[in-house]
């Protein structure tokens, strides 16, 4: 689609500056570990997995929805509802797809093994919502393709979901403090950084919950859902109680962790 990397970076940046601002300016927690280690390393992986992405990948989400439209792929193209219709269902059903991936995510020891460099970042801010592994980005990827050439959304609303998940990612996981009240409205429909905070607890019964990116209703209906964590946001300890060496998160532990790394107890089907 025409100019779509210069409206995912131009919105990106944006976003990224707002809630780096809104950190400096009011903070939910105090940082524990060194921010501008931490930093280096995410925003090192923030850059790369894009441009790993398309050295690695033929066609990407926003292609295969173009490409699915051309040949009247997937259930929404094959249907006669109204371009609005199936624009929104494209948008909520592909979230949906993000929730149940995070899942198996958390559910496969395998997939698990990938997904703890992001679980095993000591601190919470902006740029935990943008540390993933590679291998999980190209994952992740795959599994969304595949999504989109079955639910055959229109290239449009691909669009606009990969600019919700990233801006929704960089939002959830923002160091902020939002009055209780604005938290319990925003919450009704999106998820908010007090809620996604607690997926990030060390404690692995509140890391099994909260697993939604952008829409709350997910967690809501299958079960996952946990208000607050157990010790409160301000005493809650971030990352996995099998790494808290912040020696051993520089960014080359964090590419082998997968291998040599301490996958612990956290895989959902060992409980």
């Amino acid at each position: 689609m025409e100019n779509e990397i210069a409206i995912r970076l131009i919105v990106f940046l944006v976003i990224f500056a707002a809630m780096a601002y809104w950190e400096h300016r009011a903070p939910r927690r105090t940082l524990t570990t060194s921010k501008k280690t931490r930093w280096i390393s995410n925003l090192s992986l923030t850059i790369a997995n894009p441009v790993l992405l398309h050295l690695v990948m033929p066609v990407l989400a926003v292609d295969a929805a173009l490409i699915a439209g051309q040949r009247s792929w997937g259930l929404l193209n094959l249907s006669e509802l109204p371009f609005g219709v199936r624009f929104a269902a494209g948008v909520v059903l592909l979230d949906l797809a993000i929730y149940f991936q995070h899942v198996m995510f958390h559910a496969i020891p395998l997939l698990w093994r990938l997904h703890m460099m992001h679980h095993a970042d000591l601190d919470y801010d902006l740029t935990t919502g943008l540390r993933f592994h590679p291998l999980e980005i190209i994952l992740s990827m795959i599994v969304k393709l595949t999504v989109i050439v079955a639910l055959g959304p229109p290239a449009a609303a691909v669009l606009v979901f990969e600019v919700l998940l990233n801006g929704m990612s960089t939002f959830n996981h923002g160091n902020i403090a939002i009055p209780a009240i604005w938290d319990k409205w925003l919450r009704r429909l999106l998820v908010t950084p007090d809620m996604h905070r607690v997926h990030h607890s060390v404690i692995i019964r509140e890391t099994n919950s909260n697993y939604g990116f952008n829409l709350s209703v997910w967690d809501r209906l299958f079960g996952t859902y946990r208000d607050q964590p157990q010790k409160g946001h301000t005493a809650m300890t971030i990352g996995l109680s099998q790494f808290r060496d912040e020696k051993k998160l520089t960014l080359p532990w964090l590419l082998v962790l997968p291998v040599v790394g301490d996958p612990g107890r956290q895989p959902i089907n060992r409980h």
